[in-house]
């Protein structure tokens, strides 16, 4: 039997990934901000995960209560056409998509497979190093974006940091699915979604590359996947030093939230 945690377990692929395992007779843990919506079995943990302190309070719930995590699921998201900063002074989507996955990455103690439903393989976005709270020309699509470069640089800094355990990074991108898309939309973005739900696959298909993945971990440190498909890690998406120096900028930030 395994034991999950699910972040955005309450919505779109989450959900059913958590149904998925909870009807094998699994543990699943589900970390969102209602628990209400949280399917009868699971273990549900209330929290915002775009702030700092409540991941850490998160983290330290988990360790706790589950000392061997099978599978860490990264699914959490949340679309913002306008930009908003956190009440500790963070832009959102950069906190709850980035920042939230790095926290629980490193934090929970040692889960056999860390499943990073991003966005690998997709050319488009970059990181803003010199504005990466994008205080200036803010889009939603831009934050998305660059929370999707972060987090192919998080896997390369998770995969090649100097102890490592039994873990193994899979970044996965699952296409377009008829998923919840939860957010704060214009009305062109809006419509967008619309039509992605319209085409997109259904979510119990959309699931099935991941539920693969976390039933057979590939053995490498690194895994990148589009849907289905093994990625190439020799692309500058996946750059070393870009990892580096963004690791490092996070553990700076992340200094200044302590206390």
């Amino acid at each position: 039997m395994k034991t999950l945690v699910i972040t955005g377990g309450t919505d779109g692929m989450g959900k059913e990934l958590a149904r998925t395992y909870l009807s094998c007779g699994d543990t699943v843990v589900i970390v969102g901000r209602d628990k209400s919506k949280a399917l009868p079995g699971a273990h549900a943990i209330a929290a915002d995960l775009s702030l700092v302190s409540e991941n850490r309070r998160v983290i330290d719930e988990i360790n706790a209560a589950f000392p061997t995590v099978d599978a860490l699921v990264l699914c959490a998201r949340y679309f913002r056409s306008t930009r908003f900063v956190t009440a500790e002074g963070l832009e959102a989507t950069f906190a709850l998509e980035y920042l939230s996955r790095h926290l629980l990455s490193h934090g929970l103690t040692d889960p056999g497979v860390i499943i990073n439903v991003s966005g690998p393989g997709v050319p488009m976005g970059r990181l803003h190093w010199d504005d990466l709270m994008l205080e200036r020309g803010y889009a939603g699509v831009t934050a998305q974006m660059q929370a999707g470069r972060a987090n192919d640089l998080l896997g390369v800094a998770f995969a090649d940091r100097p102890v490592a355990g039994r873990t193994r990074y899979v970044l996965i991108n699952p296409g377009p699915v008829s998923t919840a898309f939860r957010g704060q939309y214009d009305a062109a973005t809006a419509a967008h979604v619309e039509s992605l739900k319209r085409y997109g696959a259904p979510v119990a298909e959309g699931v099935k590359p991941i539920v693969a993945r976390i039933d057979t971990p590939p053995p490498a440190p690194l895994s990148a996947f589009m849907q289905a498909e093994p990625i190439s890690l020799d692309h500058r998406s996946f750059s070393p030093e870009a990892a580096a120096r963004l690791s490092d900028i996070t553990r700076r930030l992340l200094g200044s939230l302590e206390g």
